[in-house]
């Protein structure tokens, strides 16, 4: 579920129970057991995650190799396969992105079977946070935010739907990089539709999904499509918990159960732009602690740093509020430009992490700029309270444009 995933579902437990209850029971499942394969090596030291010797020579979204694999290093009844695939990072670097491929082994009668782009919160700093590493059968604290997303991965797989589900972070693990993260996500796309197997074709209908760090990954791929990648064509577009204004973001965990959060959107931010004096900013403590902390997780981060403050790492005061932390945050919003897709958008409005005026306000500029939003302000507490009691609708809305049902122009905000 991406962000808060930690004070979210304590705050939330009896609406998120059954979810987060069969999603923890996998985690300590998992993480009791050892490996079996040498797919749950590390990214860092498996040589499917290797560049080829003519990567800069290949196409965007050309697919470099495959792999079959046993889900979560389990026997379970679903074709998996991992796919390595040519992409361009935000500084225009050729880098090979890896996804993962899932499809139901029932059969599918009402034409190619649909394909949904499916995101999961990385919130990382190091692959070995990275959702192929977990389907692949690692054994790390850090897959944690991919197995907490499996219920809803179920739910798309027991409709008949094929899941491509890309590390858009890719193999530098930059977290809050928006563009590089559209690019990853339609290569992605690319090579599954290219990859055709378990029943999805290249004239499959595609759809995205997101929740929280995932859908800023979806909605950053969803304003680049046009121009990145034209031939990519969504017929939807689901995401909740929007992570809309990455200061206000910064700001509302700061000091709290989430500080770790703050640290980690200052230190993504910091190691992703170099060029914007961010790390002159940081005192000795700062950059030890982005030393220390190179390959961390969300997940690591947030237990181990509650009631934190951002300005106990920096040289001066109010580095949140401070210009150069504002214009690095602002090449990576969302909101340049409108997405040219049906989007059907949710978020809490008591979020106790994003703060819901970011996502009203980006939803009132895809509408100014003519998207065709439904935009729901959910009345399920907290951040991880809408991630479940909104999942239903977002994957209706999905049902409904893959079988081909018309959805009205414009915007319906509720």
């Amino acid at each position: 579920m991406g962000f808060g995933w930690l004070a979210g579902a304590h705050a939330s437990r009896r609406r998120t129970g059954v979810v987060l209850s069969v999603a923890i029971a996998m985690v300590l499942g998992l993480l009791s057991t050892q490996p079996t394969s040498a797919d749950a090596r590390s990214p860092d030291d498996d040589p499917f995650y290797a560049a080829p010797a003519d990567l800069a020579a290949q196409p965007d979204g050309a697919v470099l190799g495959t792999r079959a694999i046993d889900v979560f290093g389990l026997p379970l009844p679903i074709s998996a396969w991992q796919l390595r695939y040519r992409t361009t990072d935000s500084v225009d670097r050729p880098i090979v992105g890896v996804a993962t491929v899932l499809a139901p082994t029932t059969s599918w009668d009402k034409g190619p079977r649909p394909l949904l782009s499916y995101q999961v919160p990385e919130d990382s700093l190091g692959t070995r946070c990275s959702p192929s590493f977990a389907f692949s059968g690692g054994r790390d604290p850090g897959v944690v935010n991919t197995l907490l997303d499996v219920p809803f991965m179920t739910a798309a797989l027991l409709r008949g739907w094929g899941l491509v589900i890309s590390d858009y972070e890719g193999p530098y693990s930059r977290f809050l990089d928006g563009p590089g993260a559209g690019r990853s996500v339609l290569d992605g796309v690319r090579a599954a539709l290219s990859f055709a197997h378990g029943g999805v074709q290249a004239t499959s209908p595609v759809g995205a999904w997101g929740y929280s760090g995932g859908a800023f990954a979806t909605l950053w791929a969803a304003q680049m499509r046009a121009t990145y990648a034209p031939q990519v064509r969504f017929a939807g577009i689901s995401t909740g918990g929007v992570p809309a204004d990455l200061p206000a973001i910064a700001r509302r965990v700061d000091g709290g159960l989430q500080a770790g959060l703050a640290l980690l959107i200052v230190m993504a931010l910091t190691r992703n732009h170099p060029e914007s004096g961010l790390s002159g900013m940081l005192n000795d403590r700062g950059r030890a602690f982005l030393a220390a902390n190179a390959t961390a997780c969300g997940s690591d981060l947030v237990p181990q740093n509650v009631n934190a403050h951002v300005d106990d790492y920096t040289n001066d005061p109010n580095l949140l509020d401070s210009k150069v932390f504002r214009n690095v945050a602002a090449a990576n919003e969302l909101g340049v430009n409108a997405p040219d897709v049906p989007l059907y958008m949710y978020h809490s409005n008591s979020d106790d992490v994003i703060p819901v005026t970011g996502f009203s306000a980006l939803v009132d500029r895809y509408c100014a700029s003519g998207a065709t939003v439904t935009a729901i302000h959910s009345p399920f507490p907290t951040h991880n309270g809408a991630a479940a009691g909104e999942a239903l609708g977002g994957m209706n809305f999905l049902a409904d444009r893959f079988a081909g049902r018309p959805v009205t122009p414009g915007c319906t905000i509720r």
